[in-house]
């Protein structure tokens, strides 16, 4: 009752202050103010605090769902941003894939690996061409970088194919400096032997060595390596030199496949599968 006499009577005081046109309140009613304030104060700081908890539980929840979507556009972005590195790689692949066709003027067909040997004494990749795509055993098989092996296994879907570092392969090569004619042999590790004629055979450590078309298999000029090492003339007629490949096989994941085939080979895979029938109607027809 007594507060409800002291606001009644607060009211009617202002009433008749508003009404005379003084803003000042008398003394008691000055007091009674400044005793309300920090009162009111105190009341209104729990909601205060309740109301700014909410408001900042709910900005986090806001950007806890922000972050979500950044995440996820960051994400789309990395994997476009991947996407488009490969297209470049591919792209530039493609470019001195077609410079090169322009110099051996042979069809090429672009081909995936899927799968190696896990045999530590052979070297040799599967491809995923095979007859259906018109590959068959003795095509050779590069990379933009020069020489990586030679088909020598097909199946309608796949082809197996010899490394350049597998220690069957031969290749009849040349340096390219001073036309030293050789023999390249894989070793089965990562690098190459080049075996040529002690005397006259002009080889340094940096030549360049290439295919040199005549054994009946690759055609001419295709990159095999970097000489890095020769080894010291003696009285043995073969000398051999250390040949670095061109092709950096553990990086290898796409090849292209010349769509040709030496006389040699034509000759020597004449049994596989398509290969036959063909072989035969040739020889019924005559020359």
């Amino acid at each position: 009752m007594a507060l409800v006499g002291v606001a009644t009577v607060t009211m009617v005081v202002d009433r008749r202050a508003l009404r005379d046109g003084t803003r000042e309140l008398p003394a008691w009613a000055g007091g009674l103010l400044d005793v309300a304030v920090p009162v009111q104060r105190a009341l209104a700081l729990p909601v205060d605090f309740v109301r700014g908890a909410w408001r900042r539980t709910a900005a986090l929840v806001d950007v806890e769902h922000e972050n979500v979507a950044l995440r996820r556009a960051v994400s789309r972005l990395e994997e476009e941003n991947l996407q488009l590195r490969e297209a470049l790689v591919a792209g530039g692949r493609l470019a001195r894939i077609a410079e090169m066709r322009e110099d051996f003027e042979v069809p090429m067909l672009p081909a995936e690996l899927v799968g190696s040997d896990v045999s530590p004494w052979f070297r040799s990749v599967l491809l995923d061409r095979g007859r259906s795509d018109g590959v068959y055993s003795g095509m050779p098989v590069i990379s933009e970088q020069g020489l990586a092996g030679l088909v020598v296994a097909t199946s309608r879907g796949g082809a197996k194919t010899m490394l350049l570092l597998d220690r069957q392969t031969v290749v009849d090569a040349t340096v390219q400096r001073s036309r030293a004619r050789g023999i390249v042999r894989g070793r089965g590790d990562d690098t190459l032997h080049f075996e040529f004629v002690a005397r006259g055979g002009d080889v340094r450590p940096g030549d360049i060595v290439i295919t040199s078309g005549l054994d009946g298999v690759h055609p001419k000029g295709l990159r095999v390596g970097t000489v890095t090492e020769v080894e010291p003339p003696g009285s043995k007629l073969l000398r051999t030199a250390v040949v670095a490949p061109a092709v950096d096989f553990g990086r290898l994941e796409q090849v292209f496949v010349m769509l040709r085939r030496g006389p040699t080979l034509e000759l020597l895979y004449t049994t596989e599968s398509g290969d036959g029938a063909d072989a035969q109607q040739t020889a019924e027809a005559g020359p």
